[in-house]
C-alpha cells in the first residue's frame, strides 16, 4: 500500500463529516426558529437546504414535535435539539479527518485508531435513533435519513483508514554492519546508510499516546458547546404558558360529560376534542408519548366541527365527527376506547364522510367495530346530551377550535401543545412527574 494510499478514506471522512454536518445544521436551524412559539417551514428533504414546507404532516416536523428531537424538555421550553450535539460531534470529525488528510502518515500512529474508534460513535446514535423513528414514530424524517447515511458513510471512512494505515510497510530491519561499538549502518537495496522517503518516515512517526486524552476532550468540548450556547440564549417562557385564559365555568356534576380517571390519575383536566381533528390525534399521541394522559383526571367534552349537529357552523370542517360523537357519548366506559379508534382510523373515516351517501358510511364503520351502538346513536336523548355539551361549550366562550387542553382552569397556549409540551405541563401542573 502506498504511503498516500490513507489519504483516499480520510477525504471520504472529511466529505462525510460535512454532509452529516449540513443536515445537523439544518435541522437545528428549524428547530431554533420555532423558539417564537409560531408555525415555521421546516426542511425536509435529501437534498440539503431544499423541501422547506409549512404542513402538519410533514415527517420531520412529526419528529421534531416528539418527545425524542431533544434533551431536559422538562427544564427548557422546547428542550436541547438532539442535533445539536450532531453539528457539535460533526465539526470535530470534519477538522480531525482534514487533519489525517493533510498530515498523511506524519500524524502520529495512534491517530488513525482513535478516529476508527470515536468515528463509529455517530453511526450507534443513527442506528438508535433509527430504531426509535421505526417503532415508536412509524415514518423516516428526510433530514434524520441524511445525517444516518452521512454517519454510516463516516464510519466506514474511518475504519478504512485504520485499515489502510496498518498495512503500510513496517520500517526496515536494522542490522549492524560496522565494527563493534561503531554506529550502526542500515542496508536497503544495496545501498548503504540509505533509508527510502517512506520507511524514513515510518520510523520517525510517534506514537501520540498522550494525545488521546487531549482528543477525547476536544471531541466532548466539540459536541456539547452548540448545546451549551443554545441554552444559555434561550429566552424566558414563563410570562407566556399562564397567558392564554380561564376555564369561566369549570364543569359540574350537572354537565353531561364524559369523565376518565385512569389508576395514576393526579390531576384534573378538561380536554375539548373533535374525533376527526388531525390536530387531535397528533395532540393525544404527544400526550401518550410524553406519559401524561395517564395522569390526567380528564373531563371529556366533544365538540365536533362538523355543521351536521353543530349550529356554530355553517358548514362540515371534518364531516363525520357528529356520528362519532354521538358513538363515544354512547360507549360509557369505552369512551376512550372508542375515541382512539377514531383515531387510528381517521383518515379513512373522513374518506368515507366525503363520499357519497357520507353519514351512512361512517355509521356502517361504527357499527363494524362497536355492534349495538346504533339505537343509541340515533336517540334522541343522545342528541339532545351532545346539543348540551355544545352549549357548555358556548357558555365558556371558547374559540371554534380544537384541541384546547384546561389543567385545572388555566388553558394550556396552543403553542405549548407541541415543543413546550413537557416543560409546560410541568409548570402548570407540578404534580405531574415527566418521564
Amino acid at each position: 500500500m502506498s504511503g498516500a494510499s490513507p489519504r483516499v478514506p480520510a477525504a471520504v471522512a472529511l466529505v462525510a463529516s460535512l454532509l452529516g454536518l449540513t443536515f445537523a445544521g439544518l435541522s437545528s436551524v428549524d428547530y431554533t426558529k420555532h423558539l417564537d412559539r409560531q408555525i415555521h417551514d421546516v426542511h425536509c428533504s435529501y437534498v440539503p437546504g431544499l423541501g422547506a414546507e409549512a404542513t402538519a404532516d410533514n415527517a420531520c416536523r412529526v419528529a421534531m414535535y416528539s418527545p425524542f428531537a431533544a434533551l431536559f424538555r422538562d427544564k427548557y421550553w422546547g428542550g436541547v435539539p438532539i442535533a445539536l450535539f450532531a453539528v457539535g460531534a460533526f465539526c470535530f470529525f470534519a477538522a480531525f479527518a482534514l487533519y489525517l488528510l493533510l498530515a498523511g502518515r506524519t500524524a502520529p500512529r495512534r491517530a488513525p485508531a482513535f478516529f476508527a474508534l470515536v468515528g463509529v460513535t455517530p453511526l450507534l446514535v443513527s442506528i438508535l435513533m433509527g430504531t426509535i423513528s421505526a417503532l415508536r414514530l412509524g415514518h423516516f424524517c428526510k433530514v434524520c435519513v441524511g445525517i444516518y447515511v452521512a454517519s454510516a458513510v463516516l464510519a466506514a471512512a474511518a475504519i478504512a483508514l485504520f485499515v489502510f494505515d496498518r498495512r503500510a510497510p513496517p520500517p526496515p530491519a536494522r542490522r549492524p554492519t560496522g565494527a563493534p561499538g561503531a554506529p550502526d549502518k542500515t542496508l536497503i537495496d544495496h545501498e548503504p546508510y540509505a533509508l527510502s522517503a517512506e520507511a524514513r518516515t515510518n520510523e520517525q512517526r510517534p506514537d501520540g499516546n498522550w494525545l488521546l486524552p487531549l482528543w477525547a476532550a476536544a471531541l466532548g468540548l466539540f459536541t456539547i458547546t452548540p448545546a451549551l450556547l443554545y441554552v444559555s440564549a434561550l429566552p424566558s417562557y414563563s410570562n407566556y404558558i399562564t397567558a392564554c385564559g380561564k376555564l369561566e365555568k369549570p364543569a359540574t356534576p350537572a354537565d353531561p360529560l364524559i369523565h376518565v380517571t385512569p389508576p395514576g390519575a393526579v390531576q384534573p383536566a378538561t380536554l375539548f376534542v373533535d374525533p376527526l381533528c388531525p390536530t387531535c390525534k397528533a395532540f393525544h399521541q404527544r400526550m401518550t408519548q410524553e406519559g401524561f394522559l395517564d395522569k390526567l383526571d380528564v373531563t371529556l367534552v366533544l365538540f365536533p366541527l362538523d355543521n351536521e349537529c353543530n349550529w356554530m357552523l355553517d358548514r362540515a370542517v371534518h364531516p363525520g365527527s357528529c356520528a362519532v360523537s354521538k358513538a363515544i357519548l354512547c360507549s360509557d366506559q369505552r369512551a376512550m376506547q372508542v375515541l382512539e379508534w377514531a383515531y387510528d382510523n381517521q383518515e379513512s373515516i373522513l374518506t368515507a364522510a366525503k363520499a357519497a351517501a357520507g353519514p351512512a358510511n361512517v355509521r356502517s364503520m361504527i357499527s363494524a367495530r362497536f355492534p349495538g351502538l346504533d339505537a343509541c346513536i340515533d336517540s334522541k336523548d343522545t342528541k339532545l346530551r351532545l346539543d348540551k355539551v355544545l352549549r357548555f361549550i358556548v357558555n365558556n366562550k371558547l374559540t371554534v377550535s380544537t384541541p384546547q387542553l384546561f389543567l385545572g382552569d388555566t388553558r394550556l397556549c396552543d403553542e405549548d401543545t407541541d415543543m413546550g409540551l413537557a416543560y409546560t405541563m410541568r409548570k402548570l401542573a407540578p404534580a405531574l412527574e415527566v418521564k
